[in-house]
């Protein structure tokens, strides 16, 4: 199914969406990588679901109000949408630093709307003994043998991007910098709020993720109330990428239990 693109206004900030599909209600979150990262996620979830999926503000040329400077702010955002679309019954799908939103998001609500959270190798806490590898001090090459399993297959060249395609990779780091450089790739406060959240948890992992290891994701589902763990063979840092079919199944296992 194609998805629609569009652009909506929430206060001073135009919203850019895909959208497709009917059912319950998917809000699907990228992460750094930017929207193309999930974008085959999004178009199998449309199949079943009413899914969304935002660009985030500052990704990929779309504006970021001078507000929005952290994760924090990102979920409140959507929930905000989320609330003002009268959606409910809600499930929040987030890769990496969208899993960190998808979390927060859970852990925020107070109204209900979120009923369901999928987080795929995401970042957002800080686990002892578990280090997030600092990304942003790697090169491409180092960048690639923490991400994939299969670093040969996915490594791209700097050198072989156009100058726009390095602009604009340049411009989402720098977006991401603002949101989640300090602290670290996560919020202090929210290990603690996550025994709080009763919403259905499934955590995903790539099982050669060198970003947040599998023990980091192991221990994140194990902080929240209903948390559920799964490892993927043969996949990385965007396991759904590398292991679609394996991703898409347990995601839509875990859509019909909660059916």
């Amino acid at each position: 199914m194609t998805l629609h693109h569009t652009t909506v206004m929430y206060g001073d900030l135009p919203l850019t969406l895909s959208e497709a599909g009917n059912g319950r209600p998917v809000l699907l979150l990228h992460g750094g990588g930017g929207p193309h990262t999930v974008a085959r996620l999004a178009e199998h979830l449309s199949r079943g679901a009413h899914t969304i999926a935002p660009t985030h503000p500052g990704w990929n040329g779309t504006p970021r109000p001078h507000w929005l400077a952290g994760v924090d702010d990102l979920a409140l955002l959507y929930l905000r949408m989320l609330h003002e679309r009268g959606l409910e019954d809600v499930l929040v799908v987030g890769s990496s630093m969208g899993g960190w939103t998808a979390a927060e998001m859970a852990a925020l609500d107070t109204t209900g709307i979120v009923t369901g959270v999928v987080l795929i190798n995401a970042v957002g806490v800080r686990i002892e003994g578990e280090p997030i590898t600092d990304f942003f001090a790697l090169d491409a090459r180092a960048a690639a043998e923490h991400s994939w399993h299969d670093p040969d297959r996915f490594y791209v060249d700097p050198a072989g991007l156009s100058a726009d395609q390095a602009a604009a990779h340049q411009a989402n780091m720098a977006t991401m910098r603002v949101l989640a450089a300090d602290p670290y790739m996560h919020d202090p406060k929210l290990l603690h709020r996550l025994p709080r959240v009763e919403v259905p948890a499934l955590v995903l992992w790539g099982e050669s993720d060198r970003i947040v290891t599998p023990a980091y994701g192991a221990a994140y589902a194990d902080a929240f109330g209903d948390g559920r763990f799964e490892l993927i063979p043969g996949a990385g840092h965007l396991p759904q990428i590398e292991q679609p079919e394996a991703t898409f199944a347990l995601i839509d296992a875990h859509l019909r239990r909660e059916g």
